[in-house]
């Protein structure tokens, strides 16, 4: 368990796929994430689900999201983890409207980039998060995300955002700083 100032990354449980579901099947937040709104049965989903934590790969590490109280609210990870390249990408998902614009999300991502720079030999993390969406982009901002790059993909508009350990290290977020 990784702990920040407001939030817990903690390992996925089973019982965290109804509400994960519930987010993944929500039009706002499938656009906000640039994907497809889910449509698969829920019972298909709860297979794939606890395949993903029976088996993790080591090129994905994920992570759910709670409140230092224990409520679920979200999920993140990074994923496309090569040693070789020094790289991984970092995605995160606030399901949980009640948590938006309290720093939770920043939190969670500030949290994830210490576990990521103090335990793995990774030297780069990045991100794409939406063009239209300022909210990610302040928090991924004040965690020391810089923007590099934009980019159409699919029909989304991103901005490709950016983290050194080098950058990470001159200015990392201690808990309590987000």
């Amino acid at each position: 368990m990784l702990t920040g100032n407001k939030i817990r990354l903690r390992d996925r449980k089973l019982s965290d796929a109804r509400e994960s579901y519930a987010w993944q099947t929500d039009p706002e937040l499938a656009h906000l994430d640039a994907s497809p709104v889910l449509v698969v049965p829920f019972v298909q989903y709860l297979t794939s689900y606890q395949h993903e934590i029976d088996y993790p790969t080591t090129t994905r590490q994920q992570f759910a999201i709670e409140t230092r109280d224990g409520k679920y609210i979200g999920y993140c990870s990074y994923y496309g983890i090569y040693e070789s390249t020094g790289a991984a990408e970092l995605g995160i998902m606030i399901g949980n409207r009640n948590y938006w614009n309290k720093g939770y999300g920043t939190d969670a991502v500030a949290t994830l980039l210490n576990y990521i720079f103090q335990q793995t030999k990774l030297s780069r993390v990045h991100l794409k998060t939406l063009a239209s969406n300022y909210r990610a982009q302040r928090s991924f901002e004040k965690c020391g995300f810089t923007p590099y790059d934009r980019v159409n993909r699919d029909g989304y508009d991103f901005i490709l955002m950016e983290i050194h350990r080098k950058e990470w290290e001159k200015n990392k977020l201690e808990p309590g700083e987000v």
